[in-house]
């Protein structure tokens, strides 16, 4: 069966308010249902050494946030964290320590650990990024079919998820070449490499290097 456990994509990030959320299932498409009320839930209680900036909206320390970034609640910014010019943070997210979400980037129902990595023109909705994981310039983790059905994830079984939109999940040191597109419920391996212009569909193991959908070797 395919190694696509949360317990297989992440490890832990060392930030609890995360761990305590993204460890409390099994399959990681059942965590994108319930984060807007945990982050809500979250600004209600405060986190220590977090301010809240606007409604609903938790910052940690040492954050940078660019004057033409938007940021719209219930959203969590972490310590550490860089938010670039023009990007676009919609709200029931949560951005782990010391990651980057770049200028023009989008997130939308999506949870980056630690060190997650979206620095250019990139859309993460729907989705959860895993620590260390990164995104070439103007890749997209895509989240809604073209038909509007729940997304299946392909993969040795299928797994039907019964979810509408569902983006990517990135394993621990994922990386997203530049210019890709991941269709809804693709699942990238630790550690695993995606070529620049890919598209791509299904699960895809850790530690591989993935030149397209059928050319696959082991990263070494």
């Amino acid at each position: 069966m395919d190694k696509i456990a949360v317990k297989d994509l992440f490890g832990k990030s060392d930030i609890e308010y995360i761990d305590s959320y993204v460890f409390s299932k099994e399959n990681p498409w059942d965590l994108l249902g319930g984060i807007k009320e945990y982050v809500k839930t979250l600004c209600a209680r405060g986190i220590d050494g977090f301010t809240i900036i606007d409604e609903n909206v938790l910052v940690g320390k040492n954050v940078t946030i660019a004057k033409t970034a938007t940021i719209i609640g219930p959203t969590i910014i972490g310590n550490n964290v860089e938010i670039r010019p023009g990007a676009y943070i919609r709200g029931s997210v949560i951005v782990g320590d010391d990651s980057v979400v770049g200028n023009s980037s989008e997130l939308k129902n999506a949870i980056l650990m630690r060190h997650a990595q979206v620095p250019h023109y990139n859309y993460v909705g729907d989705s959860i990024i895993g620590n260390f994981a990164h995104m070439g310039a103007g890749s997209i983790l895509s989240n809604l079919k073209s038909d509007g059905k729940n997304v299946v994830i392909h993969g040795e079984i299928d797994h039907e998820t019964g979810i509408r939109k569902i983006g990517g999940f990135l394993g621990d040191h994922a990386d997203i070449g530049c210019g890709s597109v991941l269709n809804p419920g693709t699942v990238i391996g630790q550690n695993t490499q995606v070529y620049p212009l890919s598209m791509l569909r299904g699960v895809f193991k850790a530690n591989k290097i993935v030149k397209s959908q059928n050319e696959i070797v082991d990263r070494k």
